[in-house]
């Protein structure tokens, strides 16, 4: 891979380049408002005395990011300023001051980082951010919404992960449940995409899937509906996850008694760090915790692994969903990714 552009570095020799990139997807990843057959990426390389670390910023269509803002972006860092050791709290308000909003890309640069200083101190990150990797959660594996026929397709591709994580929001979610049902037994998460709208019909689906063995429901409501899904959640037997409803630091604690539990996504929460600080919070809460992803290779999928430990549930199936993955699969047995020793975030090309 060649990275095309060059961002001045005016202190201790450090430089940044990225390179814009087109994931593509296996199949197209179809949800309750919107279906896509890939996704935009910026990869990021931070470089310092021989050393390098790198980052991905993956920008799902419903954040309003694309390879353009990712730019505009990063033109304003200047990664000379990140001083070493690195105060990633810092980093964190640095960036947050050169623009709103942009998390994806943030994420990008945070990663980076960790990479670097893990390589730097001889440390992987998971060490340096304190997770047991005899800890780690399953990962689930997901399926969009899509044809019974596509639907057993797609079930069949999966028989590496031990759970298998639906897609739901539409009129078609006991078909959909039903035809993988035919297929194999493993436990399911679902996600609803805040595809629900009548509160009574939801609870009953609630029961029904807990029949069905999901273990966990994302965003059943509009984020911004608090008293419904909080009148879910005080009724459902299955754990309620808070996902679009819960993006940053600050709306931890605004999901305290609106759900069981957060889905953390390191493009959501602008990187590792801030990630960091979700479960820690959410932990002080008595809040459940997923951790999931984007559309991902395995440079973003290695980051949140290195968290995933801290998890009670893991969703980190990026690199299982696509065709053109330049680098390569993180180790994967029984379900689980197995955390390496390697300085960083162990990745490899």
């Amino acid at each position: 891979m060649i990275f095309i552009a060059n961002i001045l570095a005016l202190i201790f020799n450090m430089t940044l380049t990225y390179l814009p990139f087109e994931l593509q997807l296996k199949h197209p990843f179809t949800i309750a408002k919107f279906s896509r057959t890939s996704t935009p990426l910026m990869l990021l390389k931070i470089e310092h005395e021989g050393y390098t670390g790198y980052g991905e910023a993956s920008m799902v269509p419903y954040m309003g990011e694309s390879h353009q803002t990712a730019i505009n972006f990063l033109k304003t860092v200047e990664v000379g300023q990140f001083r070493y050791p690195f105060n990633f709290e810092e980093i964190t308000a640095y960036l947050d001051s050169l623009a709103p909003g942009n998390p994806a890309i943030k994420a990008a640069v945070d990663i980076a980082l960790h990479d670097l200083d893990g390589k730097i101190r001889e440390q992987s990150c998971w060490k340096l951010l304190g997770s047991d990797p005899d800890l780690m959660p399953v990962t689930s594996l997901t399926i969009g919404i899509d044809t019974p026929e596509m639907i057993i397709k797609k079930v069949n591709e999966a028989e590496a992960c031990k759970v298998i994580k639906v897609k739901l929001g539409r009129d078609s979610d006991k078909e959909l449940i039903k035809t993988i049902r035919t297929v194999t037994s493993v436990p399911l998460y679902v996600d609803a995409n805040q595809g629900w709208t009548d509160l009574q019909q939801s609870l009953d689906m609630c029961y029904w899937l807990q029949e069905q063995g999901v273990q966990l429901i994302e965003q059943p409501m509009l984020k911004t509906d608090l008293d419904s899904n909080a009148w879910l959640t005080q009724r459902s037997p299955i754990p309620i996850i808070g996902d679009e409803a819960v993006q940053r630091l600050p709306d931890v604690e605004k999901a305290k008694g609106v759900y069981h539990g957060i889905n953390v996504k390191l493009m959501k929460s602008g990187g590792m760090y801030e990630a960091h600080q979700m479960i820690l919070k959410a932990k002080q809460l008595g809040l459940k915790i997923l951790i999931g992803c984007m559309s991902e290779t395995s440079c973003a999928t290695l980051a949140a692994a290195a968290l995933a430990p801290q998890c009670d549930w893991a969703d980190l199936d990026g690199p299982f969903l696509t065709t053109n993955n330049p680098f390569k699969m993180p180790v994967f047995k029984d379900g689980k990714y197995l955390l390496s020793d390697e300085p960083g975030l162990g990745l490899k090309q």
